[in-house]
């Protein structure tokens, strides 16, 4: 079984494991830090997924030297104890090793800075599945998904992948609009932290991994 796509790119938080608890533990930790109120549980969720630093700018009202700093508050914590609070999304194993098992070329795909990724992926024991890994930079310069996705296709095609016929797997807006800026399509999951509205622009919607294999697989 092969699938319609020539190369696979995959996001990670809210589309590989459900990583919110750690990461939301480790903004109210960065907040108390900074002599901060810890915002609500809900508006905590709206961190996961986009670029932190475009999360302290937009949705706490930092400045870029405030934003900075709380990313150099954030990240030595969830090394330490958030990055492993997470969970696997039932099925996604499957839908990887699937993938793998066909020989089309997978790159994750993530906003998440790489050294974290990778840890993550170790941990669980899905690193085994990609042929690339992609993530920000760890000074966050390349953090906005169109960034990555740009060196996720380029890391492919330094491999030999053929990223003709490309396509990205993610769960909100920032996925299907930056995958959208390189002329790949995207398949948007309805498990992860996304609102319905930001479905749209993506060519298909799963609500199960089995219906993500669909897309794929055909």
């Amino acid at each position: 079984m092969k699938p319609e796509f020539s190369s696979i790119l995959f996001d990670l938080d809210g589309t590989i494991v459900d990583s919110a608890p750690g990461i939301t533990a480790t903004l109210a930790y960065t907040f108390e830090q900074l002599g901060l109120p810890v915002p609500p549980q809900e508006e905590l969720v709206a961190y996961v997924g986009p670029p932190l630093l475009d999360s302290f700018r937009d949705l706490a009202g930092f400045t870029i030297e405030e934003s900075q700093h709380a990313l150099e508050v954030y990240r030595p914590e969830y090394l330490r104890a958030g990055a492993f609070n997470a969970t696997v999304y039932p099925g996604v194993e499957e839908v990887l090793r699937a993938i793998s098992h066909s020989g089309v070329p997978l790159s994750l795909a993530t906003s998440k800075p790489e050294a974290p990724a990778t840890l993550i992926l170790e941990h669980y024991d899905l690193l085994k599945y990609f042929d690339v890994i992609t993530g920000a930079s760890h000074d966050e310069v390349r953090s906005a998904k169109a960034d990555v996705v740009e060196e996720a296709l380029a890391r492919l095609v330094l491999i030999g992948a053929d990223t003709s016929k490309s396509v990205l797997v993610g769960d909100r807006s920032h996925d299907v609009h930056g995958a959208a800026a390189h002329g790949v399509p995207s398949i948007f999951v309805r498990w992860g932290y996304g609102s319905p509205h930001e479905e749209s622009g993506a060519i298909a919607v799963a609500d199960t991994t089995d219906q993500l294999l669909i897309h794929l697989f055909g």
